[in-house]
């Protein structure tokens, strides 16, 4: 399996700077992250990737949307892999919104209102991470899975702090 930070997105370059939330709900990608995303694609070219997982929010679709039709890969909607809800940031966006956007995504059985209360604890983060394991290890395709997630998220499942647009591979 490969993960990847999806990229910078409008929150990221106001935190980075003030280390204060800026008060972004849900925030697109800047062009540095369309330029990240295409980057990651490039990398990934010729490796034997089948599908694509994207979190629900509007940055990771948009880095899975560049990645995955760079690649020719379809696109399902995880909402296991989710940000940490923390920020404003993590505040996400109606199903209605999302499918109106990106509506050539798999998005199953995933709720009009998806995202947690802020402040998910660090225990519910890991057991997130643990269930999303299990769930993947039932898959038989895992190794050809590309997961477009989130800082919060890899940390979680791996113990690594990424930047934005970063490739990572990832042993179950």
């Amino acid at each position: 399996m490969i993960l990847v930070r999806h990229g910078q997105s409008e929150f990221n370059v106001i935190f980075n700077e003030t280390r204060q939330d800026p008060g972004i709900v849900d925030p697109g990608l800047t062009g540095e992250g369309e330029r990240q995303a295409g980057a990651a694609a490039e990398s990934l070219a010729g490796r034997d990737l089948r599908r694509v997982l994207a979190s629900p929010y509007t940055r990771t679709l948009h880095t899975a949307e560049i990645i995955a039709g760079a690649l020719g890969l379809p696109v399902a909607v995880e909402p296991l892999i989710r940000e940490r809800c923390f920020f404003a940031c993590d505040i996400g966006s109606p199903r209605s919104d999302l499918t109106g956007r990106w509506g050539h995504f798999e998005f199953g059985d995933l709720p009009e209102r998806w995202w947690p209360e802020p402040d998910e604890s660090e225990e519910e983060l890991a057991q997130r991470c643990r269930k999303f394991r299990a769930a993947m290890a039932l898959a038989e395709d895992w190794r050809h899975v590309l997961v477009v997630t989130h800082w919060g998220f890899i940390r979680g499942l791996t113990g690594e702090a990424v930047a934005n647009g970063t490739v990572l591979p990832f042993e179950l």
